[in-house]
């Protein structure tokens, strides 16, 4: 098996940096207790704890060891056994260097407290990882990956792959409108004209003269419907087949509804889960299937020029809605529950994937599409 580009990689470096996110949050009130950053190893295991704690240090750094050790078995020359054994190592002792850094990094921060436990939890969570990532290469199982990839999608899919990997935890931080992801421009007004408070730059601030009203019902159904489109095309710019491409649309749809209702269910209760399934979210999100359905024959670069139409209407429309009437009330249970280390990345994936996903389509319709290559 010859080395290869893998999405592993580039995932693995998504997943650290939501790793320093939570571990460094909220990144403020840095002050040096005059203790060396390393200190925390000698000192005694916490004498207070939860299962939930000990739980969420392993699980948290588990997909990290998974990834790291596909991306090193990808990029191996060979997958023997000790190919195998060289790919846990490397993944658990990357891990475990991320680790103890936050860890020493969070003797800076008022709010955090380092602990060894928590190190060894990572490192063990990181180690567990590898070994399942291990034990899928042994079986097999990533090998039959590699070739469904090659039968599915193009060979320079991996940008795209990491964009619909994303997607999901994209859509986990509640939105104004179901779907709706990039809803930037009032904070942004906001936090420039706090930037620019008292200076003569505040002036040149383009400023509405009315105030946002919340979308109507059929803009509400368009933002849902492009909301589901854009995903489905930019899989579709990347898939060999319209058959495949069909499957792809129907997994999508179904992931973007299930990761919604879990959404908001984590945020107003479980018996909450289905509230936000009004009448013109309903009809955009069929709207949105029967789209993609429609335009599963276009070409790759087809899709992507339409992609690039679909996101520009999407975000025209999506910003002149207000925020959230509900925005405060989730944002205070996101801070103060267990998601407190969780919430800002979620938010800030949500505001940024549209915007990643538009600079990835740009650069992709400015290159040459390569020549296609016959999977095996």
């Amino acid at each position: 098996m010859e080395g290869r580009k893998t999405s592993a990689w580039p995932l693995a470096q998504a997943y650290a940096v939501l790793i320093v996110y939570a571990s460094l949050y909220p990144f403020s009130g840095w002050r040096d207790q005059g203790i060396a950053p390393w200190a925390f190893l000698a000192s005694p295991w916490p004498k207070y704890w939860t299962a939930f704690d000990l739980l969420a240090n392993v699980a948290g750094y588990a997909p990290l060891g998974v990834l790291l050790a596909l991306a090193v078995l990808r990029r191996a020359s060979a997958a023997s056994g000790g190919g195998i054994g060289r790919a846990v190592g490397l993944a658990t002792l990357a891990a475990a260097v991320l680790a103890l850094a936050m860890e020493g990094i969070q003797s800076y921060l008022p709010e955090r407290v380092p602990s060894n436990l928590d190190a060894a939890l990572n490192t063990l969570g990181a180690a567990l990882g590898a070994c399942v990532a291990g034990a899928l290469e042994r079986w097999g199982a990533v090998d039959h990956w590699s070739r469904f990839r090659v039968r599915w999608f193009v060979d320079e899919a991996r940008g795209a792959l990491v964009l619909l990997a994303l997607w999901p935890f994209a859509l986990l931080f509640p939105a104004a409108v179901p779907l709706g992801l990039g809803q930037v421009l009032e904070r942004l007004e906001a936090a420039l004209g706090e930037w620019l408070a008292d200076t003569p730059f505040l002036g040149w601030l383009p400023v509405r003269d009315v105030e946002l009203q919340p979308l109507v019902p059929s803009a509400e159904l368009a933002c849902v419907a492009l909301g589901v489109l854009a995903p489905c095309l930019l899989a579709h710019s990347v898939m060999r087949s319209v058959g495949r491409r069909a499957t792809a649309t129907l997994v999508l749809v179904l992931v973007g509804v299930g990761v919604t209702a879990l959404s908001a269910a984590l945020s107003w209760g479980p018996s909450h889960a289905w509230a936000w399934l009004s009448l013109p979210v309903r009809v955009g999100l069929v709207a949105g299937l029967v789209l993609a359905l429609l335009l599963l024959a276009l070409p790759r670069r087809g899709s992507a020029a339409v992609l690039l139409l679909a996101l520009a209407l999407h975000l025209s429309l999506l910003n002149q809605a207000p925020t959230s009437a509900y925005f405060a009330h989730t944002l205070q249970a996101w801070e103060q529950g267990r998601f407190i280390r969780f919430h800002g990345l979620a938010q800030w994936l949500g505001w940024l994937w549209p915007y990643a996903v538009l600079v990835y389509v740009l650069v992709r319709l400015s290159t040459r599409e390569p020549a296609p290559r016959i999977p095996q």
